[in-house]
């Protein structure tokens, strides 16, 4: 089907594109990257399979959307999805289990049982890090905004890398139940939960790293959070204790934005909402967003003429008995793209 004869208010197309979208990468503006893979997530398993299962629940969705009317028309196309990482996924999963499993028995990352698993571990996550970036790093090449639909937290870094090899500075606007912060968690360099470790690390066109709706980490990483000069956290119990006082979320949400730079990259792990909105994801945790506050933030940043230069929506799992995950990632992935497109150029 051709864009020009594409009816958005007909019945959802089966095309196996994000929203039954009928754009080539060639035609759209935006080009969403799938990245299946869950290898190092450390309590549920499961957003290896989110890719297809969002692919699938997104063309139940309607296109009307009054924070950004007809964005979408802009163009949201689908890169084809690379299923040998899946396939990596599963294998290495194994590894990573045992591994877990080793550690919460009382053992250690340097025994002799663990260090090959964690070293074919670590092999295994650099390759998916390089896939990553070699394709975010094609369309931003040819002028393309690009989102990463996960998969757990990990699959962002290639993408975050190539655009810090791209734009001089940036700030991430960070929405997720974790902070992320932590060193080689349970031995795994690339792992789930050291996402913006390894980004503060290793991208430092980074400037800001913006934190919202943290609520369960460590107090190494709350240590980290407060004397890191790039980090700003909004945790939620601040939230709430705002709000309890009487500041509106729209202020809240003014207060989030101002201190961002210019160019943003949104990384939007789904356990930064309420577990009402994604039971299945793998470390829910209570708190958290509702939906319709994450998307008065994703409109704020519009609003403030920020421009958004990508982003992901990670840690959507699916369940075969509750489509609600699914249903939820869709969605905030749709309000995701619109926001990216409706940001300047």
């Amino acid at each position: 089907m051709k864009p020009h004869n594409f009816d958005p208010n007909g019945v959802g197309i089966a095309n196996g594109a994000y929203f039954g979208m009928p754009f080539t990468p060639d035609e759209a503006e935006l080009v969403l990257v799938s990245a299946a893979w869950d290898v190092t997530v450390s309590y549920g398993a499961g957003a290896v399979y989110a890719p297809d299962a969002i692919i699938e629940a997104s063309t139940q969705l309607d296109f009307y959307d009054s924070l950004f009317p007809n964005a979408w028309r802009r163009g949201i196309a689908t890169a084809g999805v690379d299923y040998s990482l899946q396939e990596l996924s599963q294998r290495l999963r194994t590894d990573a289990v045992r591994v877990i499993e080793h550690l919460e028995n009382g053992g250690r990352t340097d025994d002799d049982y663990t260090v090959r698993k964690i070293r074919r571990v670590n092999e295994g996550c650099a390759t998916l890090n390089a896939n990553i970036e070699a394709q975010a790093a094609h369309w931003l090449d040819a002028g393309k905004t690009v989102g990463l639909v996960g998969g757990d937290h990990s699959t962002p870094y290639g993408l975050i890398r190539a655009l810090g090899a791209r734009h001089a500075q940036f700030g991430i606007l960070h929405i997720d139940a974790h902070r992320d912060l932590r060193e080689a968690y349970e031995g795994f360099e690339y792992s789930h939960a050291s996402i913006m470790f390894n980004v503060l690390r290793d991208v430092p066109q980074v400037t800001k790293l913006v934190q919202v709706a943290v609520r369960d980490f460590s107090g190494q990483e709350a240590a980290l959070a407060a004397s890191e000069p790039r980090i700003v956290s909004f945790d939620d119990q601040s939230l709430a204790e705002a709000a309890f006082g009487g500041e509106t979320w729209d202020a809240q949400c003014r207060r989030i934005v101002d201190a961002l730079p210019q160019e943003v990259y949104i990384s939007f792990d789904i356990d930064g909402l309420s577990f009402d909105n994604c039971p299945h994801t793998g470390t829910p945790v209570p708190g958290g967003l509702g939906f319709n506050q994450a998307a008065w933030l994703l409109r704020t940043v519009v609003q403030s003429g920020r421009r958004i230069i990508g982003f992901d929506l990670v840690e959507v799992c699916p369940s075969p008995n509750d489509r609600i995950d699914t249903i939820t990632g869709a969605r905030m992935l749709w309000k995701l793209c619109g926001a990216a497109l409706r940001t300047p150029i």
